[in-house]
């Protein structure tokens, strides 16, 4: 792909972008124009992709790890607690 080809295809993307831009501003939240919004987004991370110029995001480190104790739970912690997907505690009645 050419640079040429690239900056065309970015300006295209960019007026699009525009008119969606003014579509949802008409149509308030409307699922279509959120889909083009994403789409456009995504189309435009392509382009970057595809032409060389996509920036990688660093992966930050946790601010702060939580221990998570080996030591069992108290039973009151469980006190009327059910195993869901397994039924329960509780009697099934009809």
């Amino acid at each position: 792909m050419s640079h040429q080809d690239v900056s065309a295809l970015r300006a295209l993307i960019e007026q699009a972008q525009a008119h969606v831009e003014a579509l949802r501003r008409a149509s308030r939240d409307h699922p279509g124009v959120r889909r083009l919004v994403n789409d456009l987004d995504r189309l435009a991370i392509d382009v970057d992709e595809v032409a060389g110029t996509a920036v990688v995001p660093v992966p930050t480190p946790p601010a702060e790890l939580v221990p998570v104790p080996d030591t069992p739970y108290a039973p009151d912690f469980w006190h009327g607690a059910d195993d869901e997907g397994v039924g329960g505690y509780r009697p099934f009645y009809r």
